[in-house]
């Protein structure tokens, strides 16, 4: 594939370039109209992509399933075609329980452009000579491999796996009746509300949990606490548990150890039914070193589907990187999200690792500055970011809901942007850097030392007109080695101080007070939409770990103990109720899909911040024993205001300082950039939303 030089027409059919409404960029972002020649050269290679599948292909989305064509497809007649692209082999043989093992009994036929097929006709009794469930190999090179477009995989025993040198081996899957969907999509969310969450360890209970127990059981408790939105982990079958699925094997397999494909489009499917948006956490910025049950020299070289030498290979990761010049890469990766889409109805996608993509560094050993060079120099992985453009389009253009999030810590202007403003095409990404500052203030400065300047200038620092996804912790701050806020806050009182049967003690209060208050003031300020890891919305009381010869396999801290939000005589339960609270005002008020919110007082010493969004005003006294009478507030729409949220409600394992009945009024005078004013009350470590009376829709 040429790469385009913006200053000249495309050659050939295809005409002159299309050009993007690069001005709408220009517009927002003046600093961008620099890197003019190098954002049009960007989209100029995406149109060339586009248009070279059209001209081959028919089309991207032809183009994208390749799930359809490669791999083993069963006929109409119960035929069995099998495709391959194998450039660097010199023989694929098919061999498995169907041929009792006869290694060259069946071997493929080489095609041109790489391709190897293999045709095998019906049994004497019609069926398919492959039978559901049996066990397959590909021989490459006489060497073992899964094809790459297995989607269905299985662990063998552990005795098993050391004879045979394999954790996965392919299992045709082929059943007589598959999950038909019950259920459409829902709409695409106003105010995005994700629950990230993990199949396996979402039991109470120390094992791999399931897709249907998480359909039974988990996607209600979802639902309740006003999440509209679940992003999956772990789906794309991994080796390795404990990878959290970030070291994927089988692209278009889901993971077997929590169940079959069938289990998981009803889960998906119950999911829609509830209204819930369904998320794939999509692992594209590289895959897993394994040999035998990966992709790594799956023809026997060191390419393929990856780049050679250096740059196919992540040092720290320990992983192979895609090479997205590659055509069959592209068909690869592309034909991936396609079947995810539309074979197991996941509504769009979390892309990892999506900073590592974007630099020939991998963002490794550098602090970005927000200097522009950074974003469009040399080190930047144009081809990368060319493909995010592709997959981004083709998500939006086979679902018309479709949601793509990067997890990029870069801050790469224009990223997300619309694709045809020459942006990367994502609608949001992670404000990565919330986090990290949470953690960092817990981890080392007392409450006194709270800099309410730079909190408020953290939660706010993003592009503008570019969505962000705020959260305080996500399953990063949840695994072993790092502490989640409530462990960092109340840390080993959590075993002993949680019982309502006796008093709170200094530890706990403080920790359960701070705990909601830093959620609800990174879900009113830290973006357009909100993100809570599994559990941790009631303050899970422990790391996460995935059993490993260390801990002697254990399987105890790789669950969400959902017993103890259950149990009423439990302090959990204040947390995850409030976490409700907060969800479901912010579905009436809709402050997420509001503009950014203003904010008119951040004052240090009395350690207060006000803002306003959506029409709310939001009140927040983070002094550790000063409480405010009659505090002096600015709001910018006169009326009276009534407490909507309370984080020192009762039922919230507050003091009830507060009577939420009462009515707080404005007067004309205005007030830190504020038309009117108002008094309030502001007890210690407490935080509460205000919403104007009588009027019921507020979005």
């Amino acid at each position: 594939m040429s790469w385009y030089d913006p200053l000249q027409e495309r050659k050939g059919g295809a005409g002159k370039v299309e050009v993007p409404d690069i001005a709408a960029l220009f517009e927002r972002d003046g600093y961008l109209k620099d890197h003019e020649n190098e954002i049009r050269r960007r989209y100029g290679n995406y149109e060339d992509f586009l248009a070279e599948m059209d001209k081959t292909e028919g089309g991207i989305e032809k183009f994208s399933q390749g799930y359809k064509i490669f791999g083993p497809q069963v006929k109409p007649d119960n035929t069995i075609e099998w495709l391959e692209w194998a450039p660097a082999a010199h023989s694929l043989h098919l061999y498995g329980e169907f041929n009792d093992w006869k290694r060259h009994s069946h071997p493929f036929e080489k095609l041109e452009f790489g391709r190897w097929k293999l045709v095998l006709k019906p049994g004497a009794d019609g069926q398919p000579v492959i039978k559901h469930l049996q066990k397959v190999k590909i021989l490459v090179n006489n060497e073992d491999r899964i094809s790459p477009w297995a989607n269905y995989v299985l662990q063998p025993p552990k005795e098993k796996q050391a004879q045979e040198g394999v954790t996965f081996c392919q299992h045709f899957w082929n059943p007589s009746a598959r999950y038909k969907f019950k259920h459409s999509r829902p709409d695409k969310p106003k105010s995005i509300r994700v629950y990230e969450c993990h199949v396996g360890i979402s039991s109470p209970e120390g094992k791999i949990n399931t897709y249907t127990d998480f359909t039974k059981n988990v996607l209600p408790r979802i639902s309740k606490l006003g999440y509209n939105t679940i992003q999956l982990m772990a789906i794309m079958e991994h080796a390795y548990y404990g990878s959290f699925g970030y070291q994927v094997t089988s692209f278009f397999a889901p993971s077997s150890r929590y169940g079959t494909p069938e289990e998981l489009k009803a889960l998906v499917d119950e999911a829609h039914r509830l209204g819930i948006t369904v998320l794939l956490d999509m692992v594209h910025s590289h895959a897993s070193k394994n040999v035998s049950d990966g992709l790594n020299k799956w023809d026997g070289s060191d390419s393929g589907y990856f780049h050679s030498g250096a740059r196919g290979n992540h040092e720290l990761w320990d992983s192979r990187l895609f090479n997205y010049t590659n055509w069959e890469t592209l068909r690869f990766l592309l034909s991936n999200l396609h079947l995810w889409i539309h074979e197991y109805g996941f509504d769009g996608f979390r892309f990892d690792g999506v900073t590592s993509m974007l630099y020939h560094n991998r963002g490794l050993g550098q602090g970005f500055s927000g200097g522009y060079h950074e974003y469009f120099g040399l080190n930047t992985d144009t081809e990368a970011i060319v493909y995010m453009m592709l997959a981004n389009h083709l998500v939006k253009k086979t679902v018309s809901n479709g949601i793509t999030i990067a997890e990029d810590v870069s801050g790469m202007p224009a990223l997300c942007r619309p694709v045809s403003e020459g942006g990367g095409g994502f609608d949001y990404r992670l404000a990565m850097a919330v986090p990290d500052m949470w953690i960092k203030i817990l981890k080392e400065q007392t409450d006194e030392d709270w800099n309410i300047g730079n909190i408020i200038h953290t939660l706010t620092n993003r592009r503008w007109k570019e969505s962000c996804i705020g959260y305080c912790e996500s399953h990063d701050q949840a695994l072993v080695g790092d502490k989640t806020l409530a462990f960092w806050l109340m840390d080993k009182e959590m075993y002993t101080g949680m019982s309502i049967l006796q008093p709170s003690n200094d530890i706990v209060d403080r920790g359960i007070a701070l705990h909601k208050m830093i959620r609800l003031l990174t879900h009113g300020l830290a973006g357009e939409g909100y993100l809570n890891f599994i559990g941790n919305e009631f303050g899970h009381p422990e790391w996460m770990d995935f059993p490993r010869e260390g801990n002697n396999e254990s399987y105890h801290y790789a669950r969400r103990q959902f017993n103890l939000v259950d149990d009423e005589t439990l302090r959990y339960k204040f947390l995850s109720d409030f976490d409700c609270g907060m969800n479901h005002l912010e579905d009436s008020v809709g402050w997420l899909a509001a503009d950014p919110a203003y904010v008119s007082t951040k004052h240090q010493e009395d350690k207060v911040i006000v803002f306003e969004r959506a029409g709310a005003v939001f009140c927040f006294n983070f002094h550790c024993t000063k409480s405010l009478s009659d505090y002096k507030i600015g709001v910018e729409v006169s009326g009276k205001y009534q407490i909507k949220l309370d984080t020192d409600d009762k039922k919230f394992g507050g003091h009830a300082r507060r009577d939420s009945s009462l009515h707080s009024h404005t007067f004309p005078e205005g007030y830190n950039g504020r038309k009117h004013h108002m008094c309030v009350y502001l007890p210690c470590r407490t935080a509460m939303i205000l919403v104007k009376t009588g009027e019921s829709d507020f979005k």
